[in-house]
């Protein structure tokens, strides 16, 4: 019995092949997609700043607002730009008072 399918027809099928086993190939090991989440958006120098005073519900010195930045988010921020960053806050009347030098605390909520 002698092979009569034509070579353009196997051509065919086995690129058909090939791409449907790459298609279970990527589903069996799909490649990490960065799709955010509603938790996973990313924080601003102040919402973190400003998140900590929330919680402490007292008046921080700025080396601890640091301190707990770094324990909580395990990121290091510059000090005088937080510094500078909540005194405009301060002086916009947005939330944040100064209570002692280098010292915030949150108004309001």
């Amino acid at each position: 019995m002698e092979n009569k399918i034509p070579e353009s027809l196997l051509d065919l099928y086995e690129s058909l092949l090939s791409a449907q086993l790459r298609a279970v190939k990527q589903l069996k090991n799909p490649k990490s997609t960065k799709t955010k989440r509603e938790g996973d958006k990313s924080m601003s120098n102040m919402d973190m700043a400003i998140d900590i005073l929330r919680k402490a519900r007292k008046p921080l010195h700025i080396s601890e607002i640091l301190t707990q930045i770094k324990t909580q988010y395990k990121i290091t921020l510059d000090r005088e730009s937080l510094v500078s960053a909540l005194v405009k806050k301060v002086h916009r009347h947005q939330g944040l008072v100064r209570t002692a030098p280098n010292t915030f605390e949150v108004t309001g909520k």
